[in-house]
């Protein structure tokens, strides 16, 4: 907007015409928002002002006295346009309005102006420095297509740096202090000759064994020209990826994926997920590169990508493992080259829905085929809205949702429609994308219970049932919980009895081989001659119990505790007794067994508020979470925390980072899931007791000094009641970018891995951090464990899943930030380098 024969308007005016043109109600709520706002930034200002105060009261910054004194006036003038000092006024004068809109403009301007003042997290500058990179990218965007893209922006030493920058600040690095040891100026030079030798900017680390597994990584310097690759390929396809897609995409991931099948697929009878399992090969980076020259001209760039792909260096492969949690063998570019390809595909799912949904014959016979297409063109222009109308006009409804290799697929319709629909996804993939694909991915029924493994989760069908039922089911709960407990306090008791029956046989036993304590006409005497010579008391003893338990059959019984109930105590108690504890047992199984009507009967308005509805829910895996804390030692075969013995040389906020790691990755992982309760008390009753009982073994003290020792480490650890608390301040604390998973992809759903201590750095052993771009000595030396390799897909747990085995008891120095860092899911694997000792 710009006035004739004059400068262009101000802000303040456009703000007054803007303001002008509102509502009687909106004006007011305006200038309501707008005296809170000023309010509070007087406040800050006033604050500062007594911090400098209490520094020197001679020495007040005259800045911000100007700051104080101007947002003094900015109040006052906001006060007489409040609408609680000026009720009646005419707030609809045309000077009030200039006035109060300028106020307002000059407010945006100075709260931006505070923002820029405020520091960046680390993924903050990641983004300004891929910006960077783009502003170059663009530039080469020529005739429809991006040119020279190796030669004008890659090879640019600045380009360079920034990549570098990059890789340092997913190694949680401060970028401000300057890495004299790099220099890219060469590199740069070599990329622009194409001189540059891939070959001998790699290392190769292989697993020992009958069965050798080589794994080949990159150097700095060609880490660093994969990282430029990658951001350069983004900028370039990132308008181009579909909505299915949610890896490795700005704003979408793993929560975005599974918030999509739980809220947006709307009453789903058939799904399934497809397994792809393919290794880059030259058929497969052929057609890659064939899919990319459609938007890129650059021989030299594909020549690169060539080079790296037979120095075995480029990692990138379908299925194998899990994706985007931080694993070294998954290659810098693995993730932006899969999307590429994989983009085919999606783009085939909407021919496919828009055949399926728009073309297929439709139940209902009135409607039209222009209208059944139009109304599927107008659902997918609203984001696939589960509201959107016409959506009932569609017999059959197909989804997918894609994360990296990971493909879900639900189909609302009949049986034969989905097996239509499966057979020719499965033809497009293996046919068309060359890819293998597990032929036995069965077609199940979304009513079954057990539901369908999709990201490391379990997602299912349930019923959600009505606030009357759960009720119901709450007292049915609360009843079984309380017979429970006294069946609980009836065996303690008999088991106590039996106990001391066993003792008082025993002394009987002692007291019949004392001749003035024995009595002659006692059972004891009258068997006595059956003992044979030299027989010990306790053997004898035993040998009586031997016979008893064959008199009364007592064999087949679960433990001893049984025996002494079953057989000793409960037959010597008073027959009324025992039939009163029976029935009662009995009256509690029958009740929590039936449904019981009449309970529901007397609920209010019974008859509605029974109705149940079907969701699809989200279930954390916590079987598979048990299995894996008793193979890393949390836990005891029957399920009790044990100390990890692993951990015990580490100091001791080392021990609890660790633990508190795990902690970290459940809240963030899982705190959407419908079982949440269940991984919470997975947090208090394992791994928190877990944790002080591993200090505990340290110092050889007991539990409960720990616990008092400890108290304020230990909170980062929270029990049950904290973890609410915990979770908020962990949202509270999270900036926007921090959760951006296309910026922390490998981090924000890394494992836990476990190390132990082999030795500690001398100054005849020297040793620095092995974390990219860190220059700070190590204080020790860890081996890394490789506790387990999931088959693809596997559970998300908490833990790495599929460290590749070559890397198992590899020693790596380690730097005590860095240390935290890796257990507290701060970096991944990805950011250490594993060729610093060969």
């Amino acid at each position: 907007m710009k006035l004739k024969g004059g400068p262009a308007p101000s802000l303040a005016i456009v703000a007054a015409a803007t303001f002008s043109s509102m509502s009687y109600e909106k004006r007011l709520a305006i200038a309501r928002k707008a005296t809170s706002l000023t309010a509070h930034l007087c406040d800050k200002v006033q604050k500062v002002l007594v911090q400098s105060d209490t520094h020197s009261n001679s020495e007040k910054s005259p800045v911000a006295a100007a700051d104080f004194s101007r947002a003094s006036e900015r109040i006052q003038e906001f006060a007489d346009h409040s609408t609680v000092a000026n009720a009646d006024g005419d707030i609809n004068s045309g000077i009030h309005e200039m006035k109060l809109a300028e106020n307002l403009a000059n407010l945006v301007e100075e709260s931006s102006h505070m923002d820029e003042r405020r520091p960046k997290s680390r993924m903050e500058l990641k983004r300004s420095l891929e910006l960077r990179i783009k502003k170059r990218v663009k530039e080469q965007y020529v005739n429809g297509k991006f040119r020279n893209l190796m030669a004008k922006v890659i090879s640019n030493p600045e380009t360079l740096q920034d990549a570098y920058d990059c890789i340092r600040l997913n190694s949680n690095i401060n970028i401000a202090f300057n890495d004299d040891n790099t220099y890219f100026d060469s590199i740069a030079k070599e990329l622009c000759c194409g001189s540059f030798d891939v070959n001998a900017n790699t290392f190769s680390i292989s697993k020992k064994g009958a069965r050798e597994e080589v794994l080949v990584l990159p150097n700095i310097n060609l880490r660093v020209i994969q990282e430029a690759i990658r951001i350069v390929l983004e900028v370039v396809y990132k308008p181009d990826f579909s909505k299915i897609s949610h890896g490795y995409r700005s704003g979408r991931g793993h929560s975005t994926a599974l918030k999509y099948i739980s809220k947006e697929i709307s009453n789903p009878d058939w799904w399934f997920t497809l397994l792809i399992n393919k290794k880059l090969d030259a058929c497969i980076l052929g057609k890659l590169i064939t899919v990319m020259e459609d938007k890129v001209e650059d021989p030299s760039l594909y020549a690169m990508i060539q080079s790296m792909f037979n120095a075995n260096v480029l990692n990138l492969e379908f299925g194998g493992f899990p994706k985007g949690h931080g694993l070294p063998q998954e290659g810098v570019l693995s993730p932006i080259l899969m999307n590429i390809y994989l983009n085919q595909f999606d783009h085939e799912f909407y021919r496919l829905s828009m055949k399926y949904e728009a073309l297929s014959p439709s139940l209902h016979y009135d409607q039209k085929p222009q209208s059944k297409l139009r109304s599927w063109f107008r659902r997918h222009l609203k984001g696939n809205d589960r509201g959107c109308a016409g959506e009932e006009s569609f017999s059959i409804r197909v989804h997918s949702c894609r994360f990296m290799d990971e493909i879900f697929f639900s189909v609302a319709g009949s049986k034969d429609a989905a097996l239509d629909f499966k057979s020719e996804v499965l033809n497009y993939l293996q046919k068309s994308l060359h890819l293998d694909v597990d032929d036995r991915a069965e077609l199940l029924s979304c009513q079954m219970p057990h539901g369908i493994h999709f990201l490391g989760t379990l997602v299912r069908r349930n019923v959600r049932e009505s606030p009357a039922t759960r009720a119901v089911h709450k007292l049915k709960e609360k009843v079984a919980l309380f017979g429970l407990q006294k069946e609980e306090a009836w065996n303690a008791g008999t088991v106590s009895i039996g106990k001391k029956w066993l003792g008082h046989g025993l002394k009987k036993v002692k007291e019949s081989e004392i001749e003035h304590l024995a009595d002659c006409r006692s059972v004891l005497s009258q068997i006595s001659h059956f003992r044979k010579s030299g027989m010990e008391t306790d053997h004898w003893y035993k040998h009586l119990l031997k016979i008893w338990m064959e008199d009364v059959k007592a064999k087949a019984a679960e433990s001893e505790d049984a025996i002494l109930s079953k057989y000793v105590a409960e037959p010597a108690l008073p027959q009324e007794l025992r039939n009163s504890f029976y029935e009662f047992q009995r009256q509690v199984k029958t009740y929590v067994s039936s449904e019981t009507t009449s309970t529901l009967s007397l609920l209010p308005s019974a008859a509605s508020s029974t109705e149940s509805v079907i969701i699809t829910e989200i279930i954390a895996p916590v079987n598979a979470i048990k299995k894996r804390l008793l193979r890393y030692g949390l836990t005891t075969s029957d399920g009790y925390p044990r100390t990890s013995s692993l951990l015990i040389l580490q100091d001791n906020d080392q021990i609890i980072d660790w633990f508190s790691g795990i902690v970290r990755r459940w809240l963030r992982w899982y705190a959407e899931c419908d079982n949440f309760n269940e991984v919470k008390l997975l947090i208090s009753n394992i791994v928190r007791k877990s944790c002080i009982r591993t200090l505990a073994a340290k110092y050889r003290v007991h539990e409960t000094e720990i616990a008092k020792r400890f108290d304020t480490e230990l909170s980062r650890i929270p029990s049950t009641q904290e973890i609410e608390q915990e979770m908020v301040n962990e949202t509270s604390d999270a900036q926007s970018y921090d959760n951006d998973e296309a910026l922390t992809y490998g981090i924000s759903y890394s494992g836990l891995c476990l190390l132990s201590l082999a030795r500690m750095v001398s100054e005849s052993r020297p040793c620095n951090c092995f974390v990219n771009g860190c220059m700070a000595p190590a204080p020790s030396v860890y081996t890394l464990h490789v506790m387990e390799r999931q088959k693809f897909p596997g559970w998300k747990t908490g833990f790495s899943s599929c460290i590749h085995p070559s890397l198992n008891r590899r020693r790596l120095g380690l730097c005590k930030q860095h240390l935290k860092d890796l257990y507290l899911g701060h970096i991944s694997l990805q950011s250490i380098n594993f060729g610093v000792w060969k």
